[in-house]
């Protein structure tokens, strides 16, 4: 099965980043992939925090701009959309949540993660904080998609682990065979960290990971790490794209999966947790 996570450099301008997504799924899919991702705020990189509550979108509105392209991109091609995020609006005006959906060939919604880990910064030059505009969201989250059951995450959650095992091992969970991380990781972080704990979450967890990240220079100014990658269970990077919009593509082997859990089965030999 093929997988291909896209990289993109979104702009303050919603219209011109769907165009640009619905391209980049369609490139994709032409290259064989089942399964496709797409990078956080794949639909807005605004030019002040406060822009994602003018775009938010209803959860579960396929009529809503962002949602029915995401819909029709899933159902035209036959495939796996994980749709990076959308903000989607909550009863508090002033907050929207960061949420990941994902969307079945047929075109119809799959599941639902909303970030639970929210970004804060400062380096005494630089200076974020997600939780201004975002409400955290609180349940992990996988869904099977064909034959992978996928573990959903969003950018910063990667730095909990335990999110990943509380995914994996609820009761009556399986293991997941990929983990999906559409991130926006900024320059500075991204250069320390970024390859470190996708490689990391891969071997402990034994399983692929999809990272779709933002890459560029954007129109706010904003400078993200890009590196969007694909990584095998023994955290071998099997595709990267280091800077700008495009697409990488990587297959998934189910064999290679079942054989370094078979030869090295460290996830029976959890005690703790």
């Amino acid at each position: 099965m093929k997988l291909a996570a896209v990289q993109m450099v979104s702009t303050p301008d919603v219209a011109r980043n769907l165009d640009s997504a619905r391209r980049l799924i369609a490139e994709a899919a032409a290259q064989g992939a089942a399964l496709v991702s797409l990078p956080e705020y794949f639909c807005l990189m605004g030019r002040a925090d406060t822009d994602k509550l003018s775009i938010a979108e209803e959860p579960g509105d396929l009529h809503a701009p962002i949602q029915q392209m995401l819909s029709q991109a899933a159902q035209e091609h036959g495939l796996w959309l994980i749709a990076g995020t959308l903000p989607l609006r909550t009863p508090d005006v002033a907050r929207v949540r960061n949420a990941c959906l994902v969307f079945a060939p047929d075109g119809s919604q799959a599941a639902r993660y909303d970030k639970i880990h929210l970004f804060r910064f400062n380096n005494g030059r630089e200076d974020y904080d997600e939780g201004r505009v975002l409400e955290r969201g609180d349940t992990p989250t996988a869904v099977q998609a064909g034959p992978l059951r996928v573990g959903l995450s969003v950018c910063y959650d990667l730095r909990f682990p335990e999110l990943y095992r509380a995914m994996s091992f609820a009761p009556g969970a399986a293991p997941c065979d990929l983990i999906s991380v559409p991130a926006a990781f900024t320059y500075t972080t991204g250069q320390a960290h970024w390859e470190l704990l996708l490689r990391a979450r891969a071997v402990e967890n034994q399983c692929y990971v999809i990272a779709a990240a933002q890459g560029g220079k954007h129109e706010n100014g904003r400078r993200t790490w890009g590196h969007s990658m694909i990584v095998d269970p023994w955290g071998e990077v099997l595709a990267v794209l280091p800077e700008g919009e495009g697409v990488v593509v990587a297959e998934i082997d189910a064999a290679r999966l079942a054989a370094v859990r078979a030869q090295l089965p460290a996830l029976t030999h959890r005690v703790l947790g």
